[in-house]
């Protein structure tokens, strides 16, 4: 356990819990490098980080670091499907097909745009071996995804779209808008905002990204039998989140490719910058790239079961879980909800008009939930 950690930035003076609660992840050596940051009605009220960027520490985490975020990115994907509903762009209720016509393979003809963002299109994962190479790869990815028939009655279940969420998506913006979702998201979203985040990073900022220290793998004695048929194998394990992953998104082809699911890199600040205009019904700064009707249907639940993925009951709206008694993740009803692999996180809260986001770069893999993010969420809310 070391004794002292030099935690940089800016908080407000009843955010000192917070403070602590972040520097104590440190203090125990959960985190190694880490941004945090949360904003109330649109104004940062909290925006700190600290440690190391670099698994030898010898790169100190800078004001300006960022970091791969892995599936926070969602959130942002979402979004950017969600500003084209808005614009009457995208129906929810219209047939995937009929923006991407050859979509409709394999039974898919009539699966509605509304159940790729909900985790329930059946469209979980792929039926062919996909290394972490792969998913750079963006024709091969939606050509597979459109032939590939579902592996549940669509709209029955949920199962967690771990990779493929993104695809297909972001194949979903290119067909209306004829801009690849990392441009889309670019030009919509993150320079309207001054939003230091990238789907598809630009070769000049690699000297900014921080290392990703692979997690501790949960030792295989406390899952039991593993079912390679299963559908959580086939999610989680193609291509399978370890060190080989993590060594992939450390390349060049990784940054710079859009996998809109997986690879956004940005850090506390940028993340939370953008959730506040999900938390602020849609506008902020007196710029509004959402209808606060839209944020409304993007909460409404369209499935909360046993996630056939997760194996523990998620309930999803449109692009976000929302807050449940099985995810407690905020006291109020209208919270909402992403993380990536290894334990970036976001929250936004239309009640609270929060948001608060938390990214690092030691990745950790737990059955019972990141303890470091558990720890910020609770001294946040005592604070408020």
């Amino acid at each position: 356990m070391t004794n002292k950690i030099e935690i940089h930035g800016y908080y407000e003076e009843q955010f000192e819990s917070v403070k602590e609660a972040f520097a104590k992840n440190f203090m125990e050596g959960l985190d190694l490098g880490a941004s945090l940051a949360a904003t109330i009605d649109g104004k940062f009220v909290i925006d700190l980080w600290a440690g190391y960027a670099d698994a030898a520490q010898t790169q100190p985490w800078e004001q300006d670091t960022i970091v791969n975020v892995y599936s926070t990115t969602k959130v942002m994907t979402a979004l950017c499907v969600l500003m084209l509903v808005d614009k009457g762009l995208i129906d929810l209720d219209a047939p995937v097909a009929k923006y991407w016509p050859e979509f409709a393979q394999a039974g898919k003809e009539r699966l509605p745009v509304r159940f790729l963002l909900s985790h329930t299109s059946g469209l979980a994962g792929f039926d062919e071996i996909v290394e972490p190479k792969t998913l750079c790869d963006w024709d091969r990815i939606i050509n597979m995804l459109a032939a590939q028939k579902p592996w549940w009655e669509p709209g029955t279940k949920n199962g967690y779209h771990s990779a493929s969420f993104g695809f297909l998506l972001g194949e979903l913006v290119r067909r209306v808008t004829g801009k690849s979702i990392g441009t889309f998201f670019r030009d919509e979203v993150a320079i309207p905002l001054k939003a230091d985040f990238y789907i598809g990073l630009p070769k000049e900022h690699d000297s900014r990204v921080a290392d990703l220290i692979p997690p501790i793998p949960i030792d295989p004695s406390l899952l039991g039998e593993i079912d390679l048929q299963s559908i959580p194998v086939k999610v989680l394990g193609n291509p399978a989140l370890d060190d080989k992953l993590v060594a992939e998104s450390l390349t060049r082809e990784w940054r710079g490719a859009e996998i809109p699911a997986s690879n956004g890199h940005g850090n506390a600040r940028s993340i939370a910058r953008i959730a506040s205009v999900l938390a602020c019904d849609g506008e902020i700064d007196g710029l509004r790239l959402l209808s606060s009707e839209i944020i409304e249907k993007a909460i409404e639940e369209q499935s909360y079961d046993t996630d056939l993925v997760f194996t523990f009951p998620v309930r999803y709206g449109l692009g976000f879980g929302l807050v449940s008694k099985d995810r407690p993740i905020s006291p109020n009803p209208r919270a909402f909800y992403w993380g990536g692999w290894g334990g970036s996180h976001v929250t936004m809260d239309l009640d609270a008009k929060l948001s608060w986001a938390f990214a690092m770069n030691k990745l950790m893999v737990t059955l019972t939930g990141d303890p470091r993010t558990e720890r910020i969420r609770e001294a946040l809310y005592k604070a408020l």
